[in-house]
């Protein structure tokens, strides 16, 4: 297994391409534009850079690096020839349906085609393939150089041969593959998301500030980050969407997303990538905005929606 195609150049595309190139395999880096990818290169220029400058690589293992990696804008010539398909595009439903179509007569017969999906039933996606048993999920963290889980979700007909090869893969990049069964949202999120999506409840329902919220998580619970934070850098409207599939996959009230989670995807504050979440980054640097409008839960909506 060399040749690994990657769809989507975001910040799990771009993250997932620099950690196969970097361990050697041939990588075709897919998006709809070249702009984008151009983004891309410059991200993983950018993050190769940093370990150069921490010493955990060479300037020739960045060379390298980046000399495994192709972009592409057409998915036929970029798939044709794939070992392994990883796509890493918007977390919805029916994109993911398309390209696994799309794909599922494109590859060879062989080619494993896995999902970076946080949240979506690996089984759904399969369904629109003639290939259930060669889909599975490869679940990376972000930052994906840098975090070491691979939560390596089984379709409910992905073969045992699949999911050995998989894992073992994903040891090759000095990561470590965790098991799980397909049921929503998996293992990570079914715990990470109704924590923040708490988080947020709290902060809704007037008991503390942003700030003062995710200091007892860091100080008290030894979190790295805080919750609130950690949305931020989520992306609130991956946050929303997984609490959705959530509410929807196990039918439980306990799953519904706070409104003002809702209200703030709406007014398009989704966090670091759109310059303001619960933080504002849009000078680059984290600054904390509203805190005193979000201690009171009356003022919280007029403050999400102007």
């Amino acid at each position: 297994m060399k040749n690994i195609t990657v769809i989507g150049s975001g910040t799990m595309g771009n993250g997932i391409a620099h950690t196969f190139a970097q361990f050697g395999y041939s990588v075709n880096l897919i998006d709809i534009s070249d702009a984008a990818l151009q983004k891309a290169i410059a991200t993983i220029t950018k993050n190769l850079d940093r370990q150069v400058a921490k010493g955990s690589i060479t300037e020739a293992d960045k060379t390298n690096t980046l000399k495994n990696i192709a972009t592409h804008t057409d998915l036929k010539t970029a798939a044709q020839n794939a070992d392994l398909v990883i796509e890493a595009a918007s977390e919805n439903p029916d994109i993911k349906a398309k390209l696994f179509k799309q794909l599922d007569e494109i590859c060879p017969a062989n080619t494993i085609l896995a999902s970076n999906t946080s949240s979506i039933s690996i089984t759904q996606i399969a369904a629109n393939t003639k290939r259930a048993d060669k889909v599975i999920g490869m679940h990376f963290m972000n930052p994906v150089p840098v975090m070491k889980l691979v939560e390596v979700i089984r379709g409910y007909s992905t073969s045992d041969e699949v999911c050995k090869l998989i894992m073992d893969l994903s040891k090759k990049l000095n990561k470590v593959p965790v098991e799980v069964n397909d049921y929503p949202g998996f293992v990570a999120n079914k715990i990470l998301m109704p924590m923040i999506n708490e988080a947020i409840i709290t902060l809704f329902e007037g008991e503390a500030g942003v700030e003062e919220i995710d200091t007892v998580m860091k100080l008290g619970m030894a979190h790295p980050m805080g919750p609130l934070q950690l949305a931020d850098f989520i992306g609130l409207d991956v946050c929303l969407n997984i609490m959705r599939v959530l509410q929807n996959g196990f039918g439980n009230p306990k799953y519904a997303p706070c409104p003002l989670l809702v209200n703030m995807v709406m007014a398009g504050h989704l966090g670091v990538k759109s310059g303001k979440g619960f933080y504002d980054y849009s000078t680059g640097t984290k600054e904390l905005i509203l805190a005193d409008r979000f201690k009171k839960k009356e003022l919280i909506v007029e403050a999400t929606t102007v």
